[in-house]
């Protein structure tokens, strides 16, 4: 018999001692959740790309360094100014307040930044390491045809010392997913859900170790 331990999940990818895959259908989010993933991405046990995939019926995991294009992501027409991406970057306004903010090409906050989050379709995620990240923006320059959005996290990750953050606003790819989702107006039991998912997973990490 093959240990559970290295036995995966077929849905989510991970190993099964880590899984916290259920029964239930996935979430109907409204806004499709593209994510991007570097193909050097290290973090196999506590990382969170697999879990999104399992969870959100209307996402897709990308593991690839670059793309030509949105549309040859998706298989199908897609419209890039209504698709945000989540970047840190540079920006010459940095809000304070916790919320979702649209920068504009200046890294200033976009004077229609509340229309433009109305109007998205979708967002897309970029997973990774801080470095793996800055690879993918900059090996896929259709990114730039997308609005740039930027997360102030309600509090810190949840990965607390397990993961060390570039940033003290750095949040997992999930936890960023849920509050983006949120602010976005979806149903609150989608992010609710996926930071119970992804609570669960941490005791069972540390409960392995």
């Amino acid at each position: 018999m093959i240990d559970e331990i290295d036995t995966i999940c077929e849905r989510c990818g991970k190993a099964k001692r880590l899984c916290v895959c259920t029964n239930a259908e996935p979430f109907d989010n409204r806004h499709f959740v593209l994510i991007m993933q570097h193909p050097q991405e290290q973090d196999k046990e506590l990382g969170t790309a697999g879990i999104l995939k399992s969870m959100l019926k209307n996402s897709r995991l990308e593991i690839a360094l670059s793309r030509p294009s949105l549309a040859a992501v998706l298989k199908k027409t897609a419209d890039p100014k209504k698709w945000g991406v989540l970047y840190l970057g540079a920006q010459k306004e940095t809000p304070v307040a916790s919320g979702l903010y649209v920068m504009n090409k200046k890294g200033e906050l976009a004077a229609d930044g509340n229309q433009i989050l109305k109007d998205l379709e979708g967002i897309i995620l970029l997973d990774g390491s801080w470095s793996q990240a800055k690879a993918l923006w900059w090996r896929n320059p259709w990114l730039l045809k997308t609005r740039r959005l930027l997360l102030v996290p309600e509090k810190r990750s949840l990965y607390g010392k397990l993961r060390k953050e570039p940033r003290r606003e750095s949040v997992s790819t999930l936890e960023a997913c849920a509050q983006c989702l949120n602010y976005l107006g979806e149903d609150s039991r989608i992010a609710e859900g996926l930071l119970k998912a992804f609570s669960l997973m941490l005791e069972k990490y540390k409960a392995s170790r």
